[in-house]
């Protein structure tokens, strides 16, 4: 019996989220999915809390009956040694972490981790889908129908849109 971590953001969960799962249970018998940045929310980055990301996934992951699964908050720490120790004091067993981020696949790899590459699907990102909602443009193809549902439900669209995008500073993480 195998797990794996996967470690994403999520900010909205889209159609290469799910790729990503479906093709990582391909793989592994459970899978942890990890939400970082779940204190933040309100932002440009991260216009989502880890509550309605958690519900976004679980929305999904019923539909597709997808029910070895565990979904853990992660805060950010600013500290790269630091941030994989508290995954680990997390999630206390897992066999490979999973990933799109060249970040994450670098924090793992210094801290002896074995690191999987995630399939990234041209044109659907997190970014994409936040950029497309803030331009107005067509997003609804990018998500599964449960996220874009959900998103328009509790008016994150709107939320998107307002957001001040003047004067946005990115924070990066404190490498050791």
């Amino acid at each position: 019996m195998t797990c794996a971590l996967f470690i994403g953001r999520f900010q909205p969960f889209h159609n290469a989220h799910l790729k990503a799962i479906k093709d990582i249970l391909k793989e592994n018998s459970k899978i942890n999915i990890i939400i970082g940045s779940s204190q933040e929310k309100c932002t440009k980055l991260n216009p989502f809390s880890y509550k309605e990301r958690r519900e976004m996934i679980n929305l999904v992951l019923k539909v597709n009956k997808i029910k070895s699964y565990r979904i853990v908050p992660i805060l950010d720490v600013y500290n790269d040694k630091k941030w994989v120790e508290l995954i680990d004091k997390k999630v206390k067993e897992y066999d490979s972490v999973y990933t799109g981020n060249e970040w994450t696949e670098r924090c793992f790899l210094r801290y002896g981790k074995k690191v999987r590459k995630i399939k990234l699907i041209r044109g659907i990102s997190s970014t994409n889908v936040r950029n497309k909602i803030k331009n107005r443009e067509e997003w609804k193809k990018l998500v599964p129908r449960e996220v874009y549902s959900y998103i328009k439900k509790i008016e994150g669209d709107k939320r998107i849109k307002n957001i001040n995008w003047h004067g946005f500073k990115h924070r990066n993480s404190n490498s050791l």
